[in-house]
């Protein structure tokens, strides 16, 4: 008997099929290789990219010789100054003649007759904008040098080019000040009292006397309103204002200072003696703000040219060997010394600060400061800082979209402490609830209500986070500060409650607990308990409490209580992140083969013995995963934080203050952040914190899970 076959008749053509598997196994192989190596590269592109905006930050200031301009004058100078372009110079010398230099090298212009005098001195204002010119015989006139766009510079004379005669003729110091839109404030010390003018266009002038004898040093404040005098080593404070000056602090030094200058970016007084230079500033008390001493500047040492910035708060010593040192108010050292030539006998910076001009006999010299950041630091990061007007050093965000002038204060420490907190608090909410309901899930649960609970817990995944923030910001947070003090015991009763639960359980017949507890019923027994205990807690408790105290725990701790807070994001982030635990932790659990557990149950082991003591341990990889992964989200976790939290970026706020994350910060601060600015770059360096935190959890939690999986391993196999 024949039979026939059609796999004979139609073979399978086994080499074409195989050459096709091999290339198609070839071509994902590349495109999966491929995939990878592009996200490893993007990631790469993004740390580096992220290096490349903050580094500049950290860079040391830099000091450029520029031209060497012959000045063609041989009278000594009282008062320079530059342009904003760096393309013009001034020069004022002592015989009240002012002149235009081009800072190209080019010859300069002519001098013009600003005031007559046998010898003329000068004062600027703290801008460097007006100057105000004293001759021997009491005349005084205030200039200012003007650079109109494409046309040539010249001088104005706001107050009129008629000299002011101040009946002075012996005047020992003086200052000026510019106190608001064409009005100056001008003190003159002569040797038994100061004058104070008020100096205003087109009004007369005033002028108020101050018995003052013998004073050394004369300063004013860049917006007038104080006056500091030094007589031998007292230190007297003026408060200055529309009538007579009011003393208001009078200090007795240590020994006599040599000089005194002001940071013109603030109202820091910076005062030199053979001890170094030391920073003072006010500090407000009960009867109003005082002077007070601060700190003295690392290696800081007197010199008879002690000069300041315009705007910013750095100053600079020269010595007459030509040794220049560069401070910052807020950096510990020195943060540029360089060598010059010797025999300078006048400095000062550019208006931007970006550059220097020193004359020496007969030369001018230009430099180009690259000095862009001066107050960012690593300790200003990390570190306490003092800063202007602050009672004491502290870690302050406080940050402005304004040019550098302003000198923001960029401590990351609020954000990192406010980072760690939120997340912590919403591990510490979280972790209990889905490693339980993970556990419960998977080896309690019958399958059939296994495939209904594990969807719907895994579908509050899909919320969007601004959606939490947005129920926890305007409803939540209202409802946990009406029934503050429920809230706190609603965790403790629910835990006293299944406790109570799981012993009633164990003291009932076995015939009860196989008819009523068999099969997963037990979940219908407690869920109506947990809920009439949340209703207690959440209800009856506040009712309670109103009728006893007739206010709620929030009223009580009013000044300590902000309605958006810790507590209420810690609650919403947890919520977020119990469904991505749950997932990954019951998966784990789950995922641990069945014969584990079932030899341990067929050994006389309780299913609650069996989960703890075999299938936890072959499961605690997976779950310290999912316990990471969580923990990584709720650091790098935005709107929830940013609107549950009130967002204040304070260090040592309590459960029920406001803060602020990483970020947040970065979310809130970014589109108000000028390009380029210090501002900018701190934020970026705010993301490069939270990337590198990030990555550092990451790379431990792998190895802490490859450490558990191998260890899990090596028992199986003993075992």
């Amino acid at each position: 008997m024949e039979t026939h076959s059609d796999m004979t008749d139609r073979p399978i053509p086994v080499h074409d099929n195989a050459g096709r598997r091999r290339f198609m196994d070839r071509l994902t192989r590349r495109v999966v290789t491929a995939c990878g190596v592009a996200i490893l590269l993007v990631m790469m592109l993004l740390f580096f990219w992220l290096i490349w905006v903050v580094v500049p930050l950290f860079v040391s200031p830099g000091l450029h010789a520029g031209n060497d301009i012959k000045l063609w004058q041989s009278a000594p100078a009282v008062a320079i100054g530059m342009d904003k372009p760096q393309t013009w110079g001034w020069r004022i010398d002592n015989q009240g003649r002012g002149s235009f230099i081009p800072l190209n090298a080019e010859p300069p212009s002519s001098g013009f007759s600003l005031l007559r005098g046998a010898t003329v001195r000068a004062s600027a204002s703290a801008d460097h904008s007006s100057v105000m010119l004293l001759s021997d015989s009491g005349a005084m006139v205030v200039v200012q040098p003007d650079f109109p766009k494409g046309e040539e510079p010249r001088w104005k004379f706001p107050l009129g080019d008629v000299p002011l005669s101040t009946g002075e003729d012996n005047v020992r110091q003086f200052s000026l000040a510019q106190s608001g839109e064409n009005r100056w404030q001008a003190a003159l010390a002569s040797a038994d009292h100061i004058t104070l003018w008020q100096l205003q266009g087109q009004q007369p002038a005033l002028n108020y006397r101050l018995n003052v004898r013998d004073v050394d040093h004369l300063l004013l404040s860049p917006d007038g309103n104080l006056l500091f005098a030094l007589s031998g080593a007292q230190l007297r404070v003026w408060r200055v204002g529309n009538g007579e000056p009011q003393l208001r602090d009078s200090l007795m030094l240590a020994s006599a200072p040599k000089s005194m200058a002001l940071l013109s970016g603030g109202s820091s007084l910076l005062i030199a003696d053979d001890n170094g230079i030391a920073q003072w500033f006010d500090i407000a008390s009960s009867s109003g703000p005082h002077l007070r001493y601060i700190r003295q500047f690392e290696g800081a040492r007197w010199q008879p040219l002690l000069f300041t910035e315009p705007h910013r708060r750095v100053f600079a010593t020269l010595s007459p060997q030509g040794e220049l040192n560069l401070f910052a108010s807020k950096q510990e050292g020195a943060i540029l010394s360089r060598s010059l030539q010797p025999g300078i006998t006048l400095a000062q910076f550019s208006p931007e600060g970006d550059g220097l001009l020193v004359e020496r006999a007969g030369y001018w010299q230009h430099y180009h400061l690259t000095n862009p950041w001066p107050d960012i630091s690593w300790r200003s990061l990390w570190q306490k800082v003092w800063y202007e007007n602050y009672p004491e050093p502290d870690y302050v965000w406080q940050s402005t979209s304004a040019n550098d002038y302003y000198q923001g204060k960029f401590s990351l420490i609020p954000m990192v402490v406010g980072t760690l907190k939120a997340a912590g608090l919403a591990m510490l909410f979280a972790t209990p609830l889905a490693l339980a309901a993970a556990m419960y899930t998977a080896w309690f649960m019958t399958p059939s209500l296994r495939r209904w609970v594990k969807p719907a817990i895994e579908m509050m995944g899909a919320l969007p986070s601004v959606v939490i923030g947005l129920i926890a910001g305007l409803w939540l947070a209202p409802k946990i500060a009406d029934r503050l003090l429920g809230a706190l015991l609603l965790p403790l009763l629910l835990a006293v409650v299944l406790l109570l639960c799981g012993w009633v359980m164990q003291k009932l017949p076995p015939h009860w607990r196989r008819r009523w507890l068999a099969e997963g019923r037990e979940i219908l027994i407690l869920l109506p308990l947990l809920l009439l205990t949340a209703i207690f807690s959440l209800w009856a408790i506040p009712l309670l409490e109103h009728a006893l105290t007739g206010q709620g725990l929030a009223d009580r701790i009013s000044a300590d209580y902000q309605q958006r807070n810790l507590l209420v994001a810690g609650v919403a982030m947890g919520f977020a992140l119990v469904p991505l635990i749950f997932t990954l932790a019951e998966d784990a659990i789950f995922s641990v083969p069945a014969s584990l557990g079932q030899g341990s149950l067929a050994l006389g082991a309780t299913p609650w013995q069996t989960l703890t003591r075999v299938v936890l341990p072959g499961a605690s990889s997976g779950i310290f995963a999912a316990l990471m992964i969580g923990f990584g989200r709720a650091i790098g976790e935005t709107m929830i934080v940013l609107m549950a939290t009130g967002n204040t970026p304070v260090t040592d706020g309590g459960l029920f203050e406001g803060l602020r994350s990483l970020a947040a910060n970065v979310a809130v601060e970014m589109p108000e952040a000028a390009a380029g600015s210090a501002h900018y770059r701190v934020l970026f360096l705010s993301a490069l914190v939270l990337l590198v935190f990030t990555l550092v959890v990451n790379t431990l939690a792998e190895m802490v899970r490859q450490r558990l999986r191998q260890r899990f391993s090596q028992q199986e196999v003993e075992g």
